[in-house]
């Protein structure tokens, strides 16, 4: 079977051959099928839209180009995973221009909520637009960028914090379990719910014990952090089911089961495993999107959480109360 760089590759000949003009390989749909019955209302809390470089521009200052992923895309792969609702994030490439975010909200209709991007340019008119629109909280996507230092992070959160709280939103964060150490006064005493992505950045070669986790556990048991159990490929290299998971998502369910929520990670623009850095490419090179199957992980959700009656308070009625379903 050839992959996504097999399929890219023959996809920039095929762009030779028409002039120049780019032909692009399809962003991954599931090839496993759900094996359990996943609940009526089940929302994906973490998916991204990118949209035709023509019509959404990429940020000038990204650290990767990704390759296009549509609403009707995404569409299709929640109808194969039974999953009604979805949460869709700004990818970093954006920047902070919500454009392509919005597009896939619209395109989905009442069954989607959106987490956006801001900066200081970002008016208070703009964000109640936003929040019309079905925005319900903000990115702060320290790792892509490689800031790792608790202080730059303290003073990102407080900037953010002061943006986004006369609307009632959240504040979602892609960081590590340092950082979260660092800050974890801030958390506390933010009186918004914080939500952290993919494991909180959690490393599973380092294990429970690893510096940082038991903060994080602290968080979710006291109800001050959500997290998000999604893109186990950034937690684990032991691909497809990645057992060594299995114990973090145990113990974040534990901790405080109203606190977890689910994510694809769909079209999967990092799949970079975990503790490997990204191959070193030019910014504006197109780098492939991952050739993930949802299904299986999905499945593996269900390993990590069998009780049917807590997977429905993580697939729907936690997202339900945070994004306001």
């Amino acid at each position: 079977m050839p992959t996504r760089r097999d399929l890219l590759t023959q996809a920039t000949a095929v762009g030779l051959a028409l002039g120049g003009r780019m032909a692009y390989a399809k962003a991954s749909q599931p090839s496993t099928r759900v094996t359990f019955e996943v609940p009526a209302g089940a929302c994906d809390c973490h998916t991204h839209i990118i949209g035709d470089p023509a019509k959404f521009p990429f940020f000038p200052g990204r650290t990767y180009t990704p390759e296009p992923a549509s609403p009707e895309e995404m569409a299709a792969l929640h109808r194969a995973l039974h999953i009604q609702r979805v949460v869709i994030v700004t990818p970093s490439f954006y920047g902070a221009d919500n454009s392509a975010t919005l597009y896939g909200m619209k395109a989905r209709g009442s069954d989607a909520r959106g987490i956006a991007v801001i900066d200081e340019r970002t008016s208070a008119g703009g964000l109640q637009e936003m929040q019309r629109a079905g925005v319900r909280g903000v990115r702060l996507n320290l790792t892509t960028g490689g800031q790792n230092d608790p202080s730059i992070a303290r003073r990102r959160f407080q900037s953010t914090l002061e943006q986004v709280r006369p609307l009632g939103w959240h504040i979602q964060m892609n960081t590590n379990l340092r950082v979260i150490a660092g800050i974890s006064s801030l958390i506390e005493a933010s009186g918004i719910p914080i939500v952290f992505d993919h494991f909180g950045g959690a490393r599973a070669s380092l294990t429970l014990t690893q510096p940082g986790w038991a903060e994080l556990i602290d968080l979710v048991r006291s109800g001050k952090a959500y997290v998000k159990v999604s893109a186990p490929y950034t937690v684990s290299t032991a691909a497809p089911d990645y057992p060594d998971v299995a114990p973090f998502a145990t113990a974040l369910v534990a901790a405080n089961p109203d606190r977890i929520i689910w994510g694809s990670d769909w079209p999967h623009t990092s799949v970079v495993p975990a503790g490997v850095t990204r191959a070193l490419r030019l910014a504006t090179e197109i780098t492939p999107l991952g050739a993930i199957d949802d299904g299986r992980i999905l499945n593996q959700f269900a390993v990590w959480v069998p009780d049917a009656a807590t997977r429905k308070k993580i697939l729907v009625d936690n997202p339900a109360r945070l994004y306001g379903f």
